[in-house]
């Protein structure tokens, strides 16, 4: 029961270090969008190759393109938080049970 617990509350933590990398990696993607940013530089290309495939999911199910502004990033990092504040802890509280015996 206590490996079970212990590989609940590391994938945890894995998981709330993966959802928060990939929050900053949607911001960075936006604010490129901001500017006019070089399409062949490796940096850009990396943000859009990760991030597209999500906000296009997204995008085909609920358009959110108001006036030329995308808000599709907004929505996506709306569920990053969510996730973030409602599965890692509830990994880690299942750990924790695991691991009293409760």
């Amino acid at each position: 029961m206590f490996i079970i617990a212990n590989l609940l509350l590391a994938l945890a933590k894995i998981l709330h270090i993966v959802l928060n990398l990939y929050m900053w990696i949607i911001i960075a993607r936006a604010v490129i969008s901001w500017v006019n940013a070089d399409p062949y530089n490796p940096i850009v290309r990396f943000l859009y190759n990760v991030t597209e495939p999500v906000l296009y999911a997204v995008r085909r199910h609920i358009p959110l393109n108001f006036g030329g502004l995308d808000f599709t990033p907004m929505i996506v990092l709306i569920g990053i938080v969510f996730l973030d504040n409602f599965l890692v802890p509830s990994l880690a509280g299942l750990a924790v049970r695991m691991g009293t015996g409760m």
